[in-house]
């Protein structure tokens, strides 16, 4: 498990951070294909059949919003154009669905996939867009990155208490923790590596604030995930990636961040 989970990982980064270098439209590219295969899991977890028009109509609107950062100046209203479109359409639809016990369940479960992956995995567009955000856009994943892998190895070495047995059995105090130094002090470490490579004014009480914001909301992204899971009653939202599960599985705790970070970065530094 461990092994193939660190060949997917040596094979899944290097392109991850090269198109982040290169911006649009490889980054935009990449979180396009994430929030599609993202919220395919999430519709077939929530048990839409691959045929139901709901979830093709979610699918175009989670590509539509993760499309909208670069139309929400011009012109103006687009966005809240597309997000009512959808919901008349999708709403409209259920009256010629041949079955209707569980037509407006389906609608909800249509609306959220998109909003929860498509709109909130936008922010990454939006906050690679803002200026220097190719160094904010390293600074965040890679923080996330070493959350994740300090948050695994301590509490797989160390996890005695459980953080939330009935939500997620497998994780950890001693691993939440683990993962909360490790993103501070990854942060910081990052943060003087892109000083180098790209010389930016970090202010370094910031950057530990950051790592510390971006620990939290990658593990409230992870615990939200496996709520999912659990109400769904699966195990894993797909096989994608081989030692991780789906995209949903490796993708959950970004998911929460691009925002929080968006607007930690406009409102804040």
């Amino acid at each position: 498990m461990l092994k193939r989970r660190v060949i997917t990982a040596a094979v899944a980064v290097p392109p991850i951070l090269l198109a982040i270098w290169f911006g649009a439209p490889w980054f935009t590219l990449l979180i396009a294909l994430a929030a599609l295969a993202g919220t395919y899991e999430f519709y077939r977890m929530a048990g839409l059949g691959r045929t139901d028009p709901l979830l093709h109509l979610g699918l175009l609107l989670t590509l539509t919003l993760v499309l909208s950062p670069k139309h929400i100046d011009s012109p103006p209203g687009v966005l809240p154009a597309i997000v009512t479109a959808a919901i008349l359409i999708s709403l409209i639809s259920l009256l010629r669905l041949p079955s209707r016990e569980r037509a407006f369940s389906n609608w909800a479960w249509t609306i959220a996939g998109a909003l929860y992956v498509g709109w909130l995995l936008s922010y990454w567009l939006n906050l690679r867009g803002l200026d220097d955000g190719r160094n904010w856009v390293y600074l965040a994943m890679l923080t996330i990155f070493a959350n994740d892998t300090g948050a695994f190895f301590v509490g797989r070495a160390w996890g005695r208490h459980k953080l939330a047995p009935e939500i997620s059995p497998a994780k950890t105090r001693e691993g939440a923790i683990g993962g909360l130094l490790c993103a501070t002090l990854g942060a910081v470490a990052v943060a003087l590596l892109l000083n180098l490579i790209s010389p930016h004014t970090f202010i370094y009480w910031q950057i530990i604030v950051l790592g510390i914001l971006v620990s939290v909301f990658a593990q409230l992204g992870d615990m939200i995930e496996s709520l999912l899971k659990r109400n769904t009653g699966k195990k894993e939202s797909g096989s994608l990636l081989p030692g991780h599960g789906g995209v949903l599985d490796r993708f959950d705790s970004i998911i929460f961040v691009g925002a929080v970070i968006y607007y930690y970065v406009v409102l804040i530094t």
